[in-house]
């Protein structure tokens, strides 16, 4: 291979952003990793693109293709990158509806990958169509990555908290699988943007989280959702806990109660990834350390929750490992979209439920 870097574009379910890794190819690493912030109006667009008729939805698949194409640029110049250098453009786009359990099970995401192929980059997008056809949920995909990083190596859970939660078990020994465990960031950050009319989009650091009390009762109510009694493979889209899931619980956030409504939604989110791992994973393995990545990571009051519900694990960042917290999903995609130009698998069915191994990704050049 000649070309001796590739790009992973992914914008995750909270739409705050796209983050742009850059990898090596042989041997695969990552080398440098940004994330560029949409504009407030972008992002409430994108939260609300459900909802668009298809015009306007049109529209909004150009608009987000066109802001990608503007931010590898941006990367390009900043890093001093050559394009030519460039091998694959792995784009996942954003999600702007996620439906496995529908009757035709679906997925969209949004980003016209033409507008960086007509940057001269070879583009690999719509990574979870083929899943899909194939039976599959479409998701999660990072557990081909975590198999490919880690599959070598002591049995480990690597956690990554989007707006989704979702974890991969991998190592030596292990028949690598995976499943969404549940919300990640995405109902602290809706209730934080809300409160706050937007001036705030995140609990940075978990601060109002750690400041509150939690309200057992709530809690034990809000975990009786039948989602987490499923058995993997599982998926989930961002909005099957909103607004309304929200609203159900909390039905007035106050200045008075802000603290308490985040610190639950945040032990929520604990005890849904711990009730995951302890339900599918510890029965089957014996596994010692969570290796956490995506933007739940900087999150201290989530962590220090976790650990508390996992108190046998060790809690690590994909950092410890080579892999900054944010790059782990936009890496993914390079990777991926690297393999499937070169005609190679690029997928894990055990996680989806996919009837067969397949090289996932549609090429736009």
């Amino acid at each position: 291979m000649n070309k001796k870097y590739s790009l992973g574009l992914m914008s995750g379910t909270s739409a705050d952003g796209v983050t742009i890794t850059l990898t090596q190819n042989s041997p695969f690493k990552t080398l440098r990793t940004k994330t560029y912030k949409y504009s407030a109006e972008l992002q409430k667009k994108l939260i609300n693109a459900r909802n668009l008729k298809a015009a306007e939805l049109s529209e909004l698949n150009f608009e987000t293709g066109k802001v990608y194409a503007a931010c590898v640029k941006k990367f390009l110049a900043e890093f001093k990158i050559n394009k030519k250098d460039i091998f694959a453009a792995g784009c996942h786009g954003q999600t702007i509806t996620h439906n496995p359990y529908a009757k035709t099970p679906n997925t969209m995401q949004i980003g016209e990958p033409a507008f960086l192929a007509a940057m001269g980059l070879k583009v690999v997008c719509s990574f979870r169509a083929k899943d899909m056809a194939l039976g599959g949920q479409g998701a999660p995909l990072m557990p081909f990555f975590d198999e490919y990083i880690f599959g070598r190596g002591k049995p480990k859970i690597m956690l990554n908290i989007g707006g989704v939660a979702n974890i991969s078990v991998a190592g030596r020994g292990v028949k690598t699988f995976g499943f969404d465990t549940g919300p990640g960031n995405s109902l602290i950050d809706t209730v934080v943007q809300n409160f706050t009319a937007g001036k705030k989009s995140f609990d940075n650091s978990g601060r109002l989280a750690a400041a509150g009390n939690i309200d057992e009762r709530t809690l034990g109510a809000m975990l009786k959702n039948k989602y987490f009694q499923m058995r993997p493979p599982k998926s989930l889209d961002r909005n099957a806990f909103e607004e309304n899931f929200i609203k159900q619980f909390f039905p007035d956030i106050t200045e008075e109660n802000i603290n308490d409504v985040v610190a639950v939604l945040t032990m929520f989110t604990a005890r849904t990834i711990a009730l995951g791992v302890q339900k599918f994973v510890l029965p089957k393995y014996k596994i010692s350390e969570i290796i956490v990545s995506g933007g739940g990571a900087f999150n201290k009051t989530l962590l220090k929750s976790i650990s508390q519900c996992l108190p046998d694990i060790k809690i690590s960042l994909s950092g410890d490992y080579g892999i900054d917290v944010m790059a782990k999903e936009s890496a993914a995609f390079a990777l991926m979209a690297k393999l499937a130009l070169e005609g190679k698998i690029n997928h894990c069915p055990r996680a989806t439920g996919a009837s067969a191994k397949t090289i996932l990704g549609s090429i736009c050049l």
